[in-house]
């Protein structure tokens, strides 16, 4: 039987808060916790370039210097969501944090891009550790889903705007100062968070945690799937045959151990019946789409505007500023629009028009910086609304005990989607662009093939997110005719997570 994870903790000496100004001093640090997850790659994108020359980096180790980020994370995500149920959420987010910072600050004495690799899954590893309980205690921090939605927009505001001016900052520091310093900077950010969670957020009493033994070959199975995926492609592309097939063959065989070990486990690391939930589906589809979506243009763009088009990195950072305005201008905006459409609604439509935004600029990009505006702006009107509403609906269709592993499935998706984003452009344009696509003096052949491999790449991520989203809509209907999922008791002072049942009537 699947093990039963505890609620989070809520404080039995106070009531409920009735405003978010009741919680400030958590949500800020929690603000802090989502904002180095954001801001970690999309600060080091466009600086990509510049790495490659510095440390003589070819394009598949570019990939990877992005890449192992996500695997980390992506790949521990759910086990340290299982760690945090049995030894503290807060506890180990704080270990996270201070991880985040030591790894951080060590990024000076990197030489080489195979130790950038290595820094960079270190912290993915940080980021593992702090991010799960992030949400499911900001879902947790209030009980009406008005203030819950407010609450989560407020946390991904702070990450959104770290994803869409990460760029931007990028730019302008590696106009003044070495790219080692965009990294070093996680240190200060994680030094707030820390403040931040442990002023603001309760530890985890006895009650709130349980003793059941770690799902440790589940975790292995699934972290080796994960790494398996993302490596296969590469491996191809480098002309790697054998080794290639190998891979291809262990990462099957990761897959399917990983299914039946979750199946039959005691204790398992998640119970996979959870993902069959329609409200669960659709909302990770959706996550799924809009990071997939999110992490193609991003790099896609940096690409074109300085090795297609011989921007330097900081008009670079500026050309990126219409996605900063728009997540900047919307947030007024989001709540009166999910209050009028529904969150289910809310959802597949925000993913869409992310996904709308990677259609313009494969389709038209290459024309002209104005058409890359309109999809910066398109992709930051839908990223400032799905980032919100599909998480929340994720936990309201969990049962109320459930919502840590909620929590950790989310940021699973999003992470896994944004790997899979980079992972398949950067195969692409391995496949499509001689040698390098960030050399010193490109030829006009050289752009040429950059713009068409930037294209190609822009409509194979589009065409998956596409059908993501297309999954997540399917999945929200079937939510009508399926029962809502019952949930565990919860403390007298905690109100229940809203069921399928709830959310229809809102909605």
């Amino acid at each position: 039987m699947p093990a039963q994870i505890p609620p989070a903790h809520t404080p039995p000496a106070r009531t409920e808060p009735v405003r978010l100004g009741d919680v400030w001093v958590a949500l800020a640090g929690l603000s802090a916790v989502f904002l180095l997850e954001m801001l970690d790659n999309s600060v080091l994108t466009v600086a990509l370039p510049t790495i490659g020359r510095d440390l003589s980096a070819s394009t598949t180790s570019l990939q990877w210097v992005s890449g192992a980020y996500s695997v980390a994370f992506g790949g521990l995500m759910l086990l340290f969501g299982s760690v945090a149920d049995r030894f503290g959420r807060r506890r180990t987010m704080l270990t996270g944090l201070v991880l985040l910072a030591l790894v951080s600050a060590a990024t000076p004495l990197v030489t080489s891009v195979e130790q950038l690799v290595v820094v960079r899954a270190l912290m993915g590893l940080a980021a593992a550790m702090t991010t799960p309980g992030s949400m499911a205690l900001t879902f947790r921090l209030v009980a009406t889903d008005d203030l819950r939605v407010r609450a989560l927009t407020v946390v991904s505001t702070a990450g959104l705007v770290g994803l869409a001016v990460g760029p931007t900052i990028g730019g302008l520091v590696l106009a003044v100062a070495p790219w080692q310093v965009l990294l070093v900077a996680n240190a200060p950010i994680a030094l707030v968070a820390l403040v931040g969670i442990r002023a603001g957020v309760r530890p985890d009493g006895p009650d709130d945690l349980h003793r059941e033994p770690l799902d440790l070959l589940g975790a292995a199975l699934g972290t080796a799937a994960v790494t398996g995926v993302l490596v296969t492609p590469t491996l191809a592309v480098e002309g790697a045959g054998t080794a290639a097939w190998a891979v291809a063959a262990a990462t099957i065989a990761a897959v399917a151990g990983f299914v039946l070990r979750e199946r039959t486990a005691r204790s398992p690391m998640l119970d996979l019946a959870l993902l069959a939930r329609p409200l669960v589906a659709s909302g990770l589809a959706h996550k799924a789409a809009a990071g997939l979506a999110t992490a193609g243009l991003s790099w896609l763009v940096t690409l074109q505007l300085q090795s297609a088009w011989g921007w330097p990195p900081a008009l670079a950072a500026v050309g990126t500023l219409p996605q900063v305005v728009v997540l900047l201008a919307a947030g007024r905006f989001v709540g009166p629009f999910v209050r009028r459409v529904g969150l289910e609604r809310a959802a597949w439509t925000s993913a869409t028009a992310v996904v709308v935004g990677l259609a313009v600029f494969t389709v038209a990009g290459r024309t002209g910086y104005p058409a890359v505006a309109v999809a910066l702006a398109l992709v930051a009107v839908g990223m400032r609304v799905v980032g919100a509403v599909a998480g929340n609906n994720v936990l309201a269709g969990l049962p109320a005990d459930r919502t840590s592993i909620g929590a950790a499935l989310v940021d699973t998706a999003s992470e896994l989607a944004t790997a899979v984003g980079i992972s398949a452009t950067g195969t692409v344009l391995a496949v499509l662009v001689p040698g390098s696509v960030t050399v010193a003096h490109p030829t006009a052949a050289h752009t040429t093939a950059v713009l068409g491999a930037v294209q190609v790449a822009g409509a194979v991520v589009t065409c998956a997110a596409a059908l993501l989203v297309g999954v997540g809509i399917l999945r929200g209907r079937r939510r009508r005719t399926d029962p809502a999922p019952t949930s565990a008791p919860l403390p007298s002072t905690q109100q229940p997570a809203p069921t399928t049942s709830q959310e229809s009537s809102r909605a």
